[in-house]
């Protein structure tokens, strides 16, 4: 784009004007249906723009944050992306029966969970893919260019193996990047991250992207609750009656601590 600062990101449908044979400005950024992107006190980061399905890869190793998990399944919600979570590396059988009972809770709330080995098998992901721009996210050293690579063996980004004594992935993917599946199907596979800020959220757009709170917003006792230790508040009640489990309450008030500091 003219000048420094622009807003395109991956995935947008833009207008340009063409320079030479392989370059060109762009003039427009065509209006987007979603906008997947994280924000902080300090700025937001643009990931990807036209994205109908978040592709959420975890893996047993190295260990995964389900903090992690939320928001980014609270930020699709948001746009109103269909979200698609993955639990790869199968191979790892013991550590995977361990990683898929956290993911329990997710499939009782009705999120898809599809469990994979990317190495092994990777085309039972496919069907998934089709007809969609999906947008392969998670924590690095998670397997998503692996699975990519194993889709579309053109793309062929780069790999590491994850470090044992830190428990973590090493950053092999840099930058955002699209690739065509088909002429409808489209991937883009994203850096990994640690953290996702959710600033650009209020509190009600908060609770609202905990699927399991929906049944029980709007019957607090006050309007303005905030779900914390107010009386007669419903979400509450609901946690110690069972229908919320508390480890997800505790996600909910840490992220909108993070709100209120916000303000």
């Amino acid at each position: 784009m003219r000048g420094k600062k622009h807003d395109a990101t991956c995935g947008d449908q833009v207008e340009f004007f063409p320079v030479a044979i392989d370059q060109g400005v762009i003039e427009t950024i065509l209006p987007r249906t979603t906008l997947f992107y994280r924000c902080n006190s300090f700025r937001e980061k643009l990931i990807a723009a036209n994205v109908t399905q978040l592709v959420y890869v975890l893996a047993a190793e190295p260990s995964f944050n389900l903090e992690l998990l939320d928001r980014c399944l609270i930020a699709a919600q948001y746009q109103k992306i269909r979200p698609l979570i993955v639990l790869n590396k199968t191979d790892l059988d013991k550590s995977t029966q361990k990683a898929a009972q956290y993911l329990q809770l997710y499939q009782k709330l009705d999120y898809p969970v599809l469990a994979i080995s990317a190495k092994k098998n990777a085309q039972p992901l496919i069907p998934y893919l089709l007809n969609h721009t999906s947008l392969f996210a998670g924590q690095s050293g998670m397997g998503k260019s692996t699975l990519l690579n194993e889709i579309i063996p053109k793309a062929r980004q780069s790999t590491a193996e994850i470090s044992t004594a830190l428990d973590s992935g090493r950053h092999t993917t840099t930058h955002t990047r699209l690739f065509h599946l088909n002429e409808v199907s489209h991937i883009i596979d994203s850096p990994g991250f640690q953290e996702f800020g959710l600033q650009q959220m209020d509190l009600a757009a908060l609770a609202w992207g905990f699927i399991e709170f929906r049944t029980f917003l709007g019957k607090c006792q006050f309007r303005n609750c905030r779900h914390f230790n107010e009386p007669r508040c419903a979400l509450q009640e609901a946690m110690r009656n069972g229908s919320i489990e508390s480890r997800r309450m505790a996600s909910y008030q840490r992220l909108a601590e993070s709100l209120d500091s916000r303000a």
